[in-house]
């Protein structure tokens, strides 16, 4: 057991470089998050490698790094190094395990490139109209976006190959039909203020 007596009588007698050899600083003061020695806290699970592990190895990778990066014996480098990891903690949702969060911001963009004049009307008060809108307006825009989840699954792997955008055409018109199936509240129709549409 090491305690303040133990060290004292290592230094009187001369051998404490010998039972307490100073630990090379160039990693980091002691800091062996850079050292491959087999510990979960070396593994990245802010950057897919979540997939190997489950919570409790997280918990222990958090853990890890609350410690350091809170412990008033470890250095400013150190603290900020696990405070920083700790950050990439908190910005990844963990229980992604088949690049969710890729897909999630995939989508979002194929979404958001749809409304930059997709099918939308060339005069300046029909300019933020888009084709689903006059379905909706005639009660078939449900009946439209579950064909289209039909047409753009079936065409996957047979037109044009395994086109990563059939898949995202299918997650895109089941988000539609979420909207006008009323899963989140009444569907919003046109009031003839185009303006106002997203």
């Amino acid at each position: 057991m090491i305690n303040a007596w133990s060290l004292a009588w290592e230094v009187l007698n001369g051998t404490m470089d010998e039972e307490y050899p100073i630990i090379d600083t160039s990693v980091g003061a002691g800091n062996t998050a850079h050292e491959d020695d087999g510990l979960d806290y070396e593994i990245d699970l802010t950057n897919g490698a979540s997939a190997d592990y489950n919570m409790a190895d997280i918990d222990d990778m958090y853990y890890h790094h609350y410690t350091n990066a809170n412990s008033p014996y470890n250095d400013g480098w150190t603290q900020e190094y696990h405070q920083e990891q700790l950050d990439k903690m908190a910005k990844t949702d963990h229980n992604f395990k088949y690049h969710e969060d890729d897909i999630l911001k995939d989508i979002q963009e194929y979404v958001s490139r749809t409304y930059q004049g997709h099918y939308t009307g060339t005069k300046h008060e029909f300019r933020k109209v888009q084709t689903i809108d006059l379905m909706a307006a005639r009660d078939i825009a449900t009946d439209f976006c579950q064909a289209n989840i039909l047409k753009y699954g079936s065409r996957y792997g047979s037109k044009n190959g395994k086109n990563k955008t059939d898949l995202l055409k299918v997650i895109h018109y089941a988000m539609l039909l979420l909207h006008f199936d009323g899963h989140y509240g009444e569907p919003s129709m046109p009031s003839g203020n185009f303006d106002q549409m997203p």
